[in-house]
């Protein structure tokens, strides 16, 4: 569930951008400049990667509840009642680091549950960022288990004085041995401290098609599917989907297969990663009147 591919989407976001921005355009709809573009872009890829953290944080903090579910070192026991030892959630205390206070209520072995990682004023994480808030995970089961639910609420959640809100909600729809969970946000917000911001929604879901037979992840393979959607307040609408599954290898730095659609108001542009599955860092941006070989990063 580590597989991260917003962070190379978003990239490629600049690229159509700046590419749909030269094009003649006769609508009335406001235009895309170079410079807004790359701006653009750099606060599109870093809204998918906080969401993205809260979703690892979240997948961390499941880890540690089911360890503590099967790991007597990470039980204690008052009287009758088993507690788990928040101290020891490692998983979740190597991501953020000492400075924040995690509570989960009920204390112990049962489920539903919520998490609550709190900031508090302010806290420096382990990646060097400024944290503040809340982040509050309620676990309708162990996250491993099929058909549980997470659902992360962020209150008055700030990363660097950006301003980050939004319900995340984490299915886990695996099935037979394969890795599968949907992820969907909803009143997604990002607001940055010069003022600019959009609201955000989207969905996206993630399969393991390749290598759930196996006890390592070197042949892991993963399909993606995305829809997103950001509204600025200029009217600049970026809506972002799979014309077809985005296909990545845990053994290549690249997607190897798949299209992606991006829609910049009423411009459309692909991004075809190719059928052949070869893993390599190239593809093609496709636009009305023509296309390039790009390089991916």
């Amino acid at each position: 569930m580590k597989c991260r591919i917003s962070a190379a989407i978003a990239m490629l976001l600049l690229m159509a951008l700046s590419i749909g921005s030269c094009k003649k355009d006769n609508s009335a709809q406001t235009p895309v400049s170079d410079t807004e573009a790359q701006t653009m872009s750099q606060e599109d890829a870093a809204a998918e990667g906080e969401y993205d953290d809260v979703t690892e944080m979240g997948l961390a903090a499941g880890a540690d509840l089911q360890s503590g579910a099967v790991d007597n070192g990470r039980i204690a026991t008052d009287g009758n009642t088993a507690r788990i030892r928040i101290d020891l959630f490692v998983n979740l205390a190597v991501k953020l680091g000492p400075c924040v206070t995690i509570t989960a209520e009920p204390n112990d072995t049962t489920f539903p549950k919520t998490v609550t990682v709190n900031y508090g004023d302010g806290c420096i994480c382990r990646d060097g960022k400024l944290r503040k808030g809340k982040v509050i995970l309620n676990f309708s089961a162990p996250i491993r288990k099929p058909g549980a639910v997470l659902t992360v609420t962020l209150q008055d959640y700030y990363v660097n004085k950006a301003h980050i809100e939004g319900v995340k909600t984490i299915t886990n729809l695996s099935a037979n041995g394969a890795v599968k969970y949907s992820v969907v946000i909803a009143g997604g917000k990002v607001t940055w401290p010069n003022g600019r911001g959009f609201t955000y929604a989207g969905t996206k879901t993630v399969t393991q098609i390749e290598g759930a037979a196996t006890a390592t992840c070197a042949d892991d393979v993963y399909s993606t599917e995305v829809n997103t959607t950001l509204k600025y307040a200029n009217g600049i609408t970026v809506t972002k989907s799979t014309d077809s599954p985005l296909i990545k290898p845990v053994s290549c730095q690249w997607i190897t297969k798949g299209k992606l659609k991006i829609a910049i108001n009423n411009r459309v542009l692909y991004v075809d990663y190719g059928t052949t599955g070869d893993c390599d860092n190239s593809a093609l941006l496709i636009w009305a009147n023509g296309q390039v070989e790009i390089t991916l990063p």
